[in-house]
């Protein structure tokens, strides 16, 4: 006798499983952010692609955790740390979420209302200059290529709601019409339409066993050398460049930019593979290895910064030191227990 879903492919619903709906009422002011962009991390936010697919999960009634095992195959390429991304395999096999690249040919907003209209969702590049929730760093202050996910659109209203790093937003007025309508003017666009009316909420368990599958598919694509070794020789000749400018504030806005593409890359993916493996309840001792390393990239974020502006030398070797051998350790931990 043949089991059930023995020839179901991986991501099909799961019959009697619950629908995945959003909730209703897109209310900023009431949106509870998951546990990954709470005060329990060390990276509240980690990057703006990552960010919105924990959001979504999380508003969608899944687990964001089953799908970060993709941060095993973090790897260091020079001038920057991977840009750590969920797979779309990983999307439509453990929740049924289907991603495709939008072909952006016409107004965006165009395609943004029709995709809204057949019941996909629309994540695209936006310039955060338009956008309120980063007041704190670019809104009116400087443009920067960043991602959201558009939930809702009233054109009416000249309203937007969308996900962006940590939590839900709402945008009205000017910041509406040049998001929607600035046609890739500032910066060219990227998009891509998000469908999960065929995804389903699995049962804690199968999902486990899913995403235990799809770690040890992750694993075979990690990096074959220490990856942060490769890191630390880098990092000794990028710091003696940005200390080398003349303008202070240049110099640290540099840092900025380089720390968000190297330091915070590999921090945040490291403390989000240590929440994937206590969440499966795999290894303690990798994810306390892993968890390690995010810490020391922490310190190494701020030492950095510091270093920049005084212009004095840093001495990051201990710290390089503990990443390196929590990477190796980690990785060796999961040779054993996967």
């Amino acid at each position: 006798m043949t089991a059930p879903d023995e020839h179901r492919p991986a991501g099909a619903p799961v019959p009697g499983a619950r629908p995945l709906r959003l909730p209703s009422k897109l209310d900023p002011r009431a949106h509870q952010p998951h546990t990954l962009h709470g005060d329990a991390c060390s990276w509240v936010e980690k990057n703006c692609y990552i960010d919105i697919w924990i959001e979504l999960t999380h508003a969608l009634g899944l687990q964001p955790l089953a799908m970060m095992g993709v941060a095993a195959t973090l790897d260091f390429l020079g001038d920057q740390w991977t840009f750590l991304k969920p797979s779309h395999d990983d999307l439509r096999t453990m929740y049924g979420i289907e991603v495709q690249e939008l072909n952006i040919w016409r107004p965006l907003a165009d395609h943004v209302r029709e995709h809204l209209m057949a019941g996909r969702l629309v994540s695209v590049e936006a310039d955060a200059w338009w956008l309120p929730d980063t007041a704190a760093t670019d809104y009116r202050q400087r443009h920067t290529k960043t991602t959201i996910l558009i939930l809702r659109d009233e054109p009416a209203a000249e309203r937007l709601t969308y996900l962006h790093n940590a939590g839900l937003y709402r945008l009205e007025g000017e910041d509406y019409r040049q998001t929607l309508a600035n046609g890739g003017l500032a910066m060219p666009l990227f998009g891509e339409w998000v469908d999960f009316r065929r995804g389903a909420m699995r049962e804690e368990d199968a999902l486990r066993r899913l995403a235990l599958d799809r770690l040890k598919q992750h694993l075979a694509w990690r990096p074959q050398d220490n990856p942060v070794r490769r890191f630390e020789a880098r990092f000794a000749q990028d710091l003696t460049v940005l200390q080398g400018a003349v303008d202070r504030d240049r110099a640290l806005a540099d840092y900025h930019g380089w720390a968000f593409a190297t330091t915070r890359q590999f921090g945040a993916s490291m403390e989000l593979l240590a929440w994937h493996l206590r969440w499966l309840g795999l290894s303690d001792a990798a994810a306390d290895a892993f968890a390690g390393c995010s810490q020391a990239a922490k310190a190494l974020i701020l030492k950095g910064a510091r270093a920049v502006v005084a212009g004095r030398a840093l001495d990051a070797q201990a710290l390089f030191a503990t990443m390196a051998d929590g990477w190796a350790q980690g990785m060796a931990e999961l040779d054993r227990s996967v």
